[in-house]
């Protein structure tokens, strides 16, 4: 399958990006996030998204993300966006010199949740892949573009048939940092029938 970026159309357009024919950068606004409600009682829907929509309930989706993040929460990743209230993302999130936490977030009905692991802070460069079965997400990460390991399964209870899917980027305090996607791939999907 191929992936055409004049089928991508932004979600809150950052000031400053360029699309390339194999890469995309994106330079973030200050102040900017997805999140709902949890803990912090705020809701952010303002992060910079580039979406394309497919309607193949199986596929799989790869990309390798570049950031020179350096501000706490700085974030580029991929993101699965129904509406403000439903959506997933996966990003590595800056926390300081010395770690960043590789993450998760699922969203449902308005309420988001996080999943982290730590990683160290000298990691620029990731690749993610999502796998949709129907209403099912998988999603993986990688250092190498290689090996993917898992980072989480989930069930999005607000999903129509055709999906909007791609890359995104923010920073949720005063800060900003360029962030690059490259080596885009859409493909059958790799998430094999559990038997």
């Amino acid at each position: 399958m191929e992936l055409d970026f004049n089928g991508f159309k932004w979600i809150n357009k950052p000031e400053k990006y360029h699309i390339g024919e194999d890469a995309i950068s994106i330079i973030t606004l200050a102040e900017t996030d997805f999140w709902q409600n949890t803990y912090y009682g705020f809701v952010h829907d303002n992060a910079h998204a580039f979406l394309t929509e497919i309607e193949d309930e199986y596929f799989s989706f790869s990309v390798k993300t570049s950031f020179d993040s350096k501000r706490r929460f700085d974030q580029c990743g991929i993101l699965v966006y129904t509406d403000s209230q439903n959506w997933v993302k996966a990003s590595v999130e800056y926390e300081n010199e010395e770690f960043q936490r590789l993450g998760s977030v699922v969203t449902n009905n308005g309420f988001s949740d996080w999943a982290t692991t730590d990683i160290p802070s000298n990691i620029k460069e990731v690749w993610y892949r999502l796998s949709r079965r129907k209403a099912d997400l998988l999603i993986e990460s990688s250092f190498n573009g290689v090996d993917f390991k898992q980072m989480r399964i989930c069930h999005m209870f607000s999903v129509p048939q055709k999906i909007r899917f791609g890359i995104y980027a923010c920073s949720p305090e005063k800060s900003s940092f360029e962030a690059v996607f490259s080596d885009f791939k859409l493909t059958e999907c790799l998430w094999l029938e559990h038997k």
